[in-house]
């Protein structure tokens, strides 16, 4: 699925590492639009982890990542609902994100299904999944390609994507 926001170009805004190699810079200020809602987050992959951090604790802590991709906004931090999440707000899209626990040990994909609010999205990270961190990807673009699920949602270019893939059992004949 797509990962985060991207320019026009398809650059990533904001923190991006591929391979532990930084394509492009933190951004710590508050700007325009979901990105600069702030407190935004960073998703780092690392050896053996998986987390969604809050932008100052990332640049803080530092860790190890291997890919990164920052977006915003959190939807869930240490528990509880991005501050500026109103449970009566009309702003309705198609949305996506990833949720983890704070040991980085279960990441899990979001893709709604039919629009909703940042609220409503963040508190099925907290409420249903009991995550106590979750940040969100996009709106506008959210895409999903899972043919498993029946589900390949096609239809531009985009920036940043994280994928899941299976290893390749080289026992397998053919594989």
């Amino acid at each position: 699925m797509n990962a985060g926001m991207y320019h026009p170009d398809r650059r990533p805004v904001g923190q991006y590492l591929e391979n532990g190699d930084e394509v492009m810079r933190l951004v710590t200020n508050a700007g325009p639009g979901n990105f600069g809602m702030l407190p935004n987050g960073v998703f780092c992959i690392g050896e053996d982890s998986a987390r969604a951090i809050e932008t100052l604790r990332y640049e803080r802590e530092a860790p190890e990542c291997r890919y990164a991709t920052q977006s915003g906004p959190m939807l869930v931090i240490d528990g509880e609902l991005h501050p500026r999440f109103l449970p009566d707000s009309t702003s309705r899209n198609i949305r996506n994100g990833v949720g983890t626990t704070d040991a980085g040990d279960r990441a899990v994909f979001v893709i709604a299904n039919q629009p909703v609010t940042f609220h409503e999205f963040g508190s099925f990270f907290r409420d249903h999944l009991g995550l106590p961190q979750a940040l969100y990807f996009d709106g506008n673009v959210s895409r999903l390609h899972a043919p498993e699920l029946n589900r390949s949602d096609f239809g531009f270019a985009m920036g940043p994507i994280v994928g899941v893939l299976s290893p390749v059992d080289e026992a397998r004949p053919g594989g």
